[in-house]
């Protein structure tokens, strides 16, 4: 009996390595799947270890999370190369901004990610089981994106907490997911709270992943990631009348940046 299901696990196996080969959707299909699974099993062990050792939500828990989540480049094959590490290390608080691309991001986020920094999601993502409960337990801040009086008032909120706690906060300034090898336009959201604060901003870049994933064509392969942390850009002195002209600014610095990291003309 014990034979035949060996025989029975080998044969799927095969199968599924067959498939993977010649289909392209079913490798894409294959590789997201595990990558969801290996999130939310990663994610409810390292919950419980956030629990037993720093009792509940903390910045703390984004050491262990961050621990966990850098192993999953392994299961994927990718390699990251990592540049400018040393503009993270500024004087108290700061806002971050990175380009985003796809549900990989999580992995590009926490191989650089400095310690006491929390992120600002979607509210809705609080809600996905295990995942949802480890970012709650990691500090992330969630915003009703629907909402823009709420999220005036979280943002005003992060502003008195980043001062007062001096932690970091990581902004996806485009506001969604975006796989085109571009960038899209910024939400002037992540300016508002640096300047509000008096706080540098300093943007992040990461090649685009198109060459290696790509939900479009069902491209879901290996491959290398380009991260570039640039300078600070120092806010103290702005006002609101600023923030269009510092989002214009961030925005050009991080695109240029962006093509260059992806070999783009």
């Amino acid at each position: 009996m014990e034979m035949g299901w060996l025989l029975w696990g080998t044969a799927v196996l095969l199968l599924l390595h067959v498939l993977m080969e010649l289909s392209p959707t079913v490798n894409f299909t294959l590789r997201v799947g595990f990558y969801c699974v290996l999130c939310l099993l990663a994610s409810a062990l390292a919950a419980v270890a956030c629990l037993l050792l720093n009792g509940g939500r903390t910045v703390k828990n984004m050491r262990i999370i961050k621990a966990v989540v850098k192993t999953f480049k392994y299961f994927f094959g990718l390699r990251f190369e990592v540049k400018g590490l040393e503009n993270f290390k500024v004087e108290g608080p700061a806002v971050i901004l990175s380009n985003h691309q796809s549900v990989l991001d999580m992995m590009g986020l926490m191989e650089v990610l400095p310690d006491n920094c929390v992120q600002v999601g979607k509210k809705e993502l609080m809600y996905m089981g295990s995942v949802g409960l480890i970012m709650y337990l990691g500090g992330v801040i969630f915003i009703n994106r629907k909402s823009t009086s709420s999220a005036k008032m979280v943002m005003s909120e992060v502003a008195k907490t980043m001062v007062a706690e001096n932690v970091k906060v990581w902004v996806y300034p485009e506001g969604t997911r975006n796989c085109t090898g571009d960038l899209l336009p910024f939400k002037k959201g992540a300016f508002h709270l640096a300047v509000q604060a008096q706080v540098p901003v300093i943007p992040v870049v990461y090649s685009s992943f198109t060459n290696f994933y790509n939900p479009k064509t069902k491209l879901f392969t290996s491959g290398k990631i380009k991260v570039e942390i640039l300078p600070p850009i120092e806010t103290k002195g702005l006002t609101s009348d600023d923030v269009t002209e510092l989002s214009d600014r961030c925005f050009s610095t991080m695109r240029e940046t962006l093509f260059r990291l992806s070999g783009h003309p």
